[in-house]
């Protein structure tokens, strides 16, 4: 049973409570990577709304440097979300089972490398902040693509400026008096609770994700991510290795 589980949180053949489920998780590694990674570099890497602002902000102040800098985070997360693209499409050609849990081992190898190695960089160098950056949004990007790809852009992980929006939508319906008997007629206000319970549920577990990380890092440093990485690879893996062994059993004599 938990192993049929784990596979369909990957599996093409996708639910909404699927998608809510591979979501939610995804969301705390967002979170705990986001929260982790800062503290590791000073940035966030997962949201793309301050990093384009502050490029408008260095560019006003003409310090170029910062704008290229800026620019390379951007097009470091741009290129993530494209790699998942890619990956996904082939798969979807290739008609394979494992089309979303192919870029998730990707995140997972890269998550892994970052919690092997961080550890033994040294921060004071100048390219090493940098390449971090790089590669932390480029994972962030790749994931992102991978759970919106997922749930046919339901939903979102890796920043939660549209999340905490279509909360408060929700809220405004649920609160909405609808006392006038004329009005209700016309158009009665009612809150869709299961997105609203959706949402919240996401939120939940970025914050989980974002406390937990921070404070894994502060205590252990950069192996705190090796766990997040681990748990990426299995659930990746179950659903490769069903590739696998379909692969080798077209190919027996």
């Amino acid at each position: 049973m938990p192993i049929k589980f784990i596979q369909l949180l990957t599996s093409t053949q996708r639910s909404h409570k699927t998608n809510i489920q591979l979501g939610a998780y995804m969301a705390f590694v967002a979170g705990a990577v986001n929260a982790g990674g800062f503290l590791a570099i000073a940035r966030y890497t997962s949201h793309m709304s301050g990093i384009i602002s502050a490029i408008g902000d260095d560019l006003a102040l003409n310090n170029m440097m910062a704008v290229l800098g800026g620019i390379s985070l951007l097009l470091s997360f741009l290129f993530g979300a494209a790699a998942t693209a890619i990956i996904v499409n082939w798969g979807h050609r290739k008609k394979i089972h494992s089309e979303f849990a192919l870029p998730l081992l990707v995140e997972a190898i890269l998550l892994l490398i970052f919690g092997l190695v961080g550890a033994n960089l040294n921060l004071h160098m100048p390219l090493t902040v940098p390449a971090i950056a790089l590669l932390l949004c480029f994972v962030m990007g790749l994931q992102n693509a991978i759970v919106t790809k997922a749930s046919m852009a339901e939903i979102r992980t890796t920043h939660m400026t549209g999340v905490i929006t279509d909360i408060g939508i929700e809220l405004g319906k649920l609160i909405y008096w609808n006392k006038s008997q004329e009005a209700n007629e016309i158009g009665y206000v009612k809150a869709n609770r299961a997105r609203l319970k959706t949402h919240l549920f996401i939120f939940g577990m970025f914050l989980i994700g974002g406390i937990i990380g921070a404070i894994s890092f502060k205590k252990v440093g950069y192996i705190s991510v090796v766990p997040l990485s681990l748990s990426l690879i299995f659930i990746a893996g179950l659903q490769i290795y069903r590739d696998i062994r379909a692969i080798l059993k077209d190919r027996a004599p």
